[in-house]
């Protein structure tokens, strides 16, 4: 019986020696676990100067550079309408004519408006010669005594009235002449003819549909016609880009209708004035209209086709470049500032918090270890960036993947492990 617990107990104590032994080996190991710096796997790339050229993105429509939209200046009947879209129109061609009947009879009836006045002026030019021979007599007899004062006054009375009466039908008679002219003009205005060549490019009306003269409103939109053999991108650029466009940029440009065909074009116009929409709201957005002209033509190209346009507004060659995913921001932790006086009413001291700007860096791989250098970038394209200042050199290999490693996981002398970069 004895021997019997001497085994068991000696069982006990080898089995609680070895799970022991097991847990020293855990904490031991934890230990050097935890004294262990971690190993960061990056990919890199080789540092190289490269030609950059920065660009600008933008979308928009495609309009002809040189276009009219036509609007009657009288209201009628189109009783003409000889065009129709897509029509290829010579300058001074008939483009639309509206029943001229109202506006022939405010021309007669100006017309004999004018006669009427000019037959009442010679009426008056007559009677004023009387008038002067009148008065040419009563002088001769005043001045002689066998005529008095009060009938020289009379006929002077006379004299000055009808010379009145003359000037104001000088004044009828213009009137009467504008009149006409103004009747004539309007007449002739039942007739719109082609600004210049081009092509109907829309037509809104059809025969015998009544339009509205644009005298006291803005006008029938009848047609419009454009040079289609000269387009233009009109697109809008952000407040931010449009400091970055210039006149005379260079552009690619791409249309939804084109696939992958390229277009070059030149930037030509640059608005003054900006374009707001949802003002006042967290949507608000402002826009400049930029006109870029299309250097090549296809003539399938139709006015109102949507498209892309890459402004190259900036570029320099063979300067020192890494990818724009390689170059990220770090801050350095808040520094306090402790301020000496005493604040007056409780004694205490104040603590000033003081923001450092983060700085834009890299990280640069020597032996296996992460360095991080300090940059200051300049222009970019779609792939690299530009190092204007910085410690780094043509050759080296700066860190360019993944995120988070750059981002947040790597410090200056982090040590890496190189991962060949995916195609």
């Amino acid at each position: 019986m004895e021997k019997a617990k001497r085994k068991k107990s000696k069982k006990k104590i080898i089995i609680l020696s070895i799970i022991g032994f097991i847990i020293f080996l855990i904490i031991l190991s934890n230990i050097f676990k935890g004294n262990k710096e971690p190993v960061i796997t990056v990919q890199t790339e080789t540092v190289e100067k490269r030609d950059i050229t920065q660009i600008v993105s933008v979308t928009g429509k495609i309009n002809p550079e040189y276009q009219v939209i036509i609007t009657p200046e009288v209201t009628g009947e189109i009783v003409e309408l000889p065009v129709k879209e897509g029509d290829s129109v010579k300058k001074d061609q008939l483009l639309i004519k509206i029943k001229p009947a109202t506006y022939i009879a405010q021309k007669d009836r100006a017309k004999a408006y004018l006669e009427s006045a000019k037959a009442t002026l010679r009426m008056k030019i007559a009677q004023l010669d009387l008038v002067k021979i009148d008065y040419i007599r009563t002088e001769k007899l005043f001045k002689s005594g066998i005529s008095n004062k009060q009938e020289m006054d009379n006929v002077k009375s006379n004299l000055v009235s009808y010379k009145a009466q003359l000037d104001a039908q000088k004044a009828i008679v213009s009137q009467g002449k504008a009149s006409l002219k103004e009747a004539e003009e309007s007449l002739y205005k039942t007739t719109i003819y082609s600004p210049m060549n081009g092509t109907i490019s829309k037509l809104n009306v059809e025969l015998g549909e009544r339009v509205l003269g644009s005298g006291f409103s803005q006008g029938t939109d009848i047609m419009t016609v454009a040079d289609l053999s000269k387009m233009e991108a009109e697109v809008e650029v952000d407040e931010n880009d449009v400091v970055l466009v210039s006149i005379g940029d260079k552009a690619k440009i791409t249309l939804d209708a084109f696939n992958n065909k390229v277009f070059t074009g030149v930037v030509k116009q640059i608005a003054n004035s900006a374009k707001t929409r949802g003002l006042g709201t967290q949507e608000e957005v402002v826009n400049f209209d930029i006109k870029i002209t299309l250097e090549d033509f296809d003539n399938k190209i139709r006015p109102g086709m949507s498209c892309n346009a890459d402004i190259e507004t900036e570029t320099k060659k063979n300067v020192l470049a890494v990818p724009i995913q390689s170059v990220t921001a770090r801050s350095e932790k808040q520094e306090q500032e402790e301020d000496k006086k005493k604040d007056e009413n409780f004694g205490t001291k104040k603590i000033k918090k003081k923001k450092i700007k983060p700085k834009e860096v890299v990280f640069i791989i020597e032996n296996n270890v992460a360095k991080m250098r300090e940059v200051k970038i300049g222009i970019s394209d779609d792939t690299y960036l530009e190092i204007k200042k910085g410690g780094i050199k043509q050759g080296e290999k700066v860190v360019i993947g993944p995120y988070r490693a750059i981002s947040k996981e790597l410090k200056h002398g982090s040590k890496i492990i190189v991962k060949k970069k995916e195609k």
